[in-house]
């Protein structure tokens, strides 16, 4: 079955960075787009970051664009968020997903907080 396990949330202080791993299993990685979404308390998921699944593309929120890199390695099944100058308002629950034009499996999340 899909399965998909985020790792790598915690608390950093502001101007820090995280990088967050994201393990699939159950499927074949590479013929998948794969997400990032986030979710602060009290407010909707939102997409951060997608990358088609070749590497080839990538797109990201304006919010995190030129702190956040979206990258994967189809070898390992893994995608990865590198996340860097993180700012208070990134502190959410993070989360991987596959899609197929929209998500259709996420993982559990991780947490991640950004406070001094």
């Amino acid at each position: 079955q899909v399965q998909l396990v985020e790792s790598g949330g915690g608390l950093v202080q502001p101007g820090g960075s995280l990088r967050l791993s994201c393990a699939a299993s159950g499927f074949t990685f590479s013929h998948y787009t794969m997400s990032w979404y986030r979710q602060a308390p009290g407010k909707e998921r939102e997409l951060v970051a997608r990358i088609t699944g070749l590497g080839g593309g990538t797109m990201y929120a304006d919010s995190v664009k030129g702190r956040f890199t979206i990258s994967r390695d189809n070898a390992k099944n893994t995608v990865y968020l590198q996340m860097n100058n993180l700012k208070p308002e990134d502190t959410a629950v993070y989360y991987c997903s596959r899609d197929r034009g929209n998500p259709d499996y996420w993982g559990q999340g991780t947490q991640v907080t950004v406070s001094s």
